[in-house]
């Protein structure tokens, strides 16, 4: 009697969540439109203030970064980011560490000022030469890091317009294929407008992952409205198995890359981004795959059914 009681008791539930979700899904797309539309005006701001989407480093500017290899003591990276400062304003210090001892194996220091110029500068500080037993230089001439910008920027752009192409051919009607595009183009957009905020300095690595990021975004979209439209029972009840599915996918995903990121995080600041820009574009993949295109998916099939 008492697990008749209970079983009655859960489906109830579900019926008033079913019937809540029904009356209110529709207003669901409002969060991810504001979002979207922040998103977007402030990567306005940015371009019209720094002529660019995002902050470049110097794999993409052009610059020297040289990689100081620590021998008998550590460097104090709050004296020597003070000491630079007094020179130049343009460079970025991190340091790469043990993974197990967290000890200090390198200190790597970015700037727009050429070798000749930087090193120098770290000489004095450190008071002794920097040679190829110490020390490594690495140097991008500002042309080569444009001309390789313009290249991946045309890159993701030819990949994103032939997701889009692909998506329309497998599916070939306008409203669920727009709505998997909309939902991969917000999770891009807004990707890059949090690594913007977080003060990401992205590098080619990073635009890289961009890259992966417009394949990772249409994985779960297209799983989902396979689901909604190719069967013909209860629309809450595909979107329920499908949720179940896709965010087991992504959460399995990002376990995965944060894992990664917590055991290279030390010592690999080019595999750090990749996974760093991933692990947030999944995160806004699972908001827009299941609020974005989930309520336009639903919207577009009941109005179907009438």
């Amino acid at each position: 009697m008492e697990q008749i009681e209970e079983n009655s008791t859960e489906e109830n539930k579900k019926k008033n969540f079913e019937g809540w979700y029904n009356k209110n899904y529709k207003k669901f797309l409002i969060l991810p439109a504001i979002i979207l539309i922040l998103s977007l005006a402030y990567l306005g701001y940015q371009y019209s203030h720094t002529g660019d989407f995002i902050q470049k480093d110097i794999t993409l500017t052009g610059g020297t970064s040289v990689t100081i290899f620590i021998q008998d003591s550590e460097i104090n990276l709050n004296e020597l980011n003070s000491y630079i400062s007094q020179k130049t304003n343009d460079f970025t210090i991190r340091e790469l560490t043990d993974f197990r001892s967290g000890k200090q194996k390198a200190v790597v220091i970015d700037s727009k000022l050429s070798s000749q110029e930087l090193k120098p500068i770290l000489e004095d500080y450190l008071k002794y030469s920097l040679t190829e037993e110490n020390s490594s230089t690495e140097s991008t001439g500002s042309s080569l890091g444009e001309s390789f910008y313009n290249q991946l920027r045309i890159a993701i752009l030819i990949s994103f317009i032939m997701m889009a192409i692909i998506v329309f051919i497998i599916f070939r009607t306008i409203v669920p294929s727009t709505a998997v595009v909309i939902s991969a183009f917000a999770d891009i957009i807004m990707t890059l407008a949090l690594i913007d905020l977080m003060g990401i300095k992205v590098s080619s690595a990073g635009i890289t992952a961009i890259l992966m990021l417009v394949g990772y975004s249409v994985d779960t979209d297209i799983m989902l409205t396979t689901r909604l439209l190719k069967r013909h029972d209860n629309v809450n009840k595909r979107i329920l198995e499908a949720f179940k599915t896709g965010l087991t996918m992504t959460l399995t995903s990002m376990a995965a890359l944060i894992t990664a990121l917590l055991i290279i995080t030390s010592f690999s600041e080019v595999l750090k981004q990749i996974f760093t820009i991933l692990i947030i574009g999944l995160g806004f993949d699972i908001f827009n795959t299941w609020v974005t295109n989930t309520s336009l998916l639903k919207w577009y099939v009941e109005a179907q059914k009438k």
